[in-house]
């Protein structure tokens, strides 16, 4: 996180940072444990010192910080497992985005009560990357690559800015 704020400051217009080095966050099996005992408290941590930096910095405003994995996790542990664990799920998830032009302290969506569907503010991914390119001051719909015989825009023929979480 240090080196993604570093490279910041140096001008990088895109970082990713992938974690890897506390072990494994496909917990299948051991879920609760694993993020409770490791995973979890060392990424608060380091986030949140991400986050306080760029705003020390006078960063944070034009710094936009996502975080996300591939896919949600199932709502019901998985038995085959112990201690239990969670699997893909494909249908719900979490992200978390700050800084860069994103509303503070706000939540968009809702799912049913088990975690199941999402009920509320359903948001597809086209619609993040839509949102993403939008607070880059890049237009989804605009910007088009030859591909297969036609021309694509970044999205497709999908997705929407999610205005009601930008600033």
């Amino acid at each position: 996180m240090l080196l993604a704020r570093r490279l910041a400051e140096a001008g990088v217009p895109a970082i990713q940072v992938t974690w890897h080095r506390l072990g494994t966050w496909d917990t299948h099996g051991n879920n609760f444990n694993s993020l409770k005992g490791q995973l979890l408290p060392r990424f608060d941590h380091c986030l949140a010192a991400l986050l306080a930096d760029l705003e020390q910095r006078g960063m944070l405003d034009q710094t936009l910080v996502v975080v996300y994995g591939e896919f949600g996790r199932t709502p019901k542990i998985n038995s085959k497992s112990t201690p239990g664990g969670r699997d893909h799920y494909p249908r719900c998830m979490t992200m978390l985005m700050a800084g860069g032009g994103v509303k503070g302290g706000m939540s968009y969506g809702e799912t049913d009560e088990f975690g199941f569907q999402a009920v509320v503010n359903k948001t597809h991914v086209h619609d993040i990357h839509a949102t993403i390119l939008h607070l880059m001051g890049i237009d989804h719909e605009d910007l088009s690559y030859f591909h297969q015989g036609r021309q694509e825009t970044l999205t497709d023929i999908h997705g929407r800015v999610i205005k009601e979480i930008c600033a």
